[in-house]
């Protein structure tokens, strides 16, 4: 076993990225995924259809698959629709929030929407190009049935289904809310479960999005209105206005409105939004998943560290759970190979280098989470209704929403750079 080997199991956008940096800085990584992998035709297929869901990639995101040559082909493949704008607002009070320059002849990018399919198929190209393959091994379609712990100085030996043995002087779990690493590290877990379901769904709307990203602070929870790429050539000769959904309401009134007919859903979601983009004229590809934040009572182990939400999951209310992931990414690739260059190329995944990256990321992405949860229960909810609350809500979006530095600074840090 070469004493830097590194494993990374869990092979989305999150593992694909780091195990991308680590063999482009010639560091010895295998990424396992359990899915199967999937060939040109498969893709051709998944990609044809457009994806209700959106990931609102933060200018550091963006930067971080940059540099592992992903984004070059996102852009290529046009399937991106970048925003200049974020809107604020809530309906039952005044003031609004408006992040980005309302200078229209020269827009400043804020960020860009992308279906998770878009990033994971452009990541997936990078993994098998020739440029990574000297130090990157994938290894698709197996699962991981056990780890075993060799010590600090061998790291951990683990099994697949098929039988196959791999050792790794580092292990890293970006295997997701449910990661299978976490679990057989000891790992526990705080929850908070808001009792709150999000229908998602792709929608088209009589009035164009104009590359801004709403978002409508509702009783009920929150309505995002993010805008989705022109894919079709019906969708380019009447571009911006197709937008992805995320309607966070209580479970049970979510779960009665699923069961309503596509037209009925999509009637009371225009009326919700206040008809902020005119009426709805179709909707596809509805969806719902349950509401809860989680974090890792700790990021590391002895030889084992987790990323993404292997390590954290937070509301959706700002679009920031795949960009906090990537933070990680960028975090931990830096600590690693500054302290492998600092030890002359002798000291990899050391405890000291694991437990830094985690006091830098964890209470950076416990503040977030906790944030997001203040202001999910700033807006929604019975207490939220009552007229003090009310007023001190609609009383700081305007005084906020007046003073420019600071919405400048809030959306300096929204982009992560």
């Amino acid at each position: 076993m070469k004493s830097n080997h590194t494993l990374i199991i869990g092979g989305g956008i999150i593992g694909a990225t780091l195990a991308l940096k680590l063999a482009q800085a010639k560091i010895p990584v295998t990424l396992i995924d359990a899915a199967p992998e999937r060939v040109a035709d498969d893709w051709q297929k998944v990609l044809s259809q457009r994806d209700a869901r959106v990931y609102a990639l933060s200018l550091a995101s963006i930067n971080l698959l940059k540099e592992v040559g992903a984004w070059q082909k996102i852009a290529q493949s046009g399937r991106k629709a970048d925003y200049s704008q974020m809107q604020v607002w809530q309906l039952n009070g005044r003031g609004e929030l408006l992040f980005g320059e309302q200078d229209n002849t020269h827009p400043q990018m804020l960020g860009s929407m992308v279906e998770p399919l878009v990033i994971e198929h452009a990541l997936w190209q990078r993994l098998f190009e020739d440029d990574v393959s000297d130090y990157l091994t994938v290894i698709a379609g197996q699962k991981v049935t056990q780890m075993d712990w060799l010590g600090a100085q061998h790291g951990y030996r683990v099994v697949l289904e098929d039988g196959q043995t791999i050792d790794a002087a580092l292990l890293i779990g970006a295997d997701g809310r449910g990661s299978f690493v976490r679990k057989q590290a000891g790992i526990k877990l705080d929850t908070l479960d808001y009792n709150q379901t999000a229908i998602c769904c792709a929608i088209q709307t009589t009035k164009p999005h104009l590359a801004t990203a709403r978002q409508a602070m509702l009783p009920t929870g929150t309505l995002a209105l993010l805008p989705l790429a022109d894919i079709t050539d019906e969708d380019k000769a009447r571009p911006q206005h197709w937008q992805s959904v995320v309607w966070t309401l209580p479970r049970n009134q979510a779960l009665d409105l699923l069961a309503e007919e596509p037209r009925t859903i999509a009637d009371k979601l225009a009326a919700a939004s206040n008809y902020e983009l005119g009426a709805i004229e179709q909707i596809e590809s509805i969806a719902s998943f349950p509401l809860a934040a989680q974090q890792a009572k700790s990021y590391v182990a002895d030889n084992l560290v987790l990323i993404g939400d292997a390590a954290h999951g937070v509301h959706p209310l700002a679009g920031q759970g795949l960009n906090l992931g990537m933070l990680d990414v960028k975090e931990l690739f830096e600590q690693l190979t500054h302290d492998f260059a600092r030890s002359g190329g002798t000291l990899w995944g050391a405890g000291q280098t694991l437990r830094r990256y985690e006091r830098l990321r964890r209470p950076h992405n416990s503040l977030m989470m906790h944030s997001f949860s203040a202001l999910n229960w700033l807006f929604a909810g019975e207490l939220a209704q009552t007229r003090p609350i009310q007023q001190i809500r609609s009383e700081g979006m305007y005084r906020v929403g007046k003073i420019k530095p600071l919405m400048k600074l809030f959306a300096k840090q929204a982009s992560g750079v």
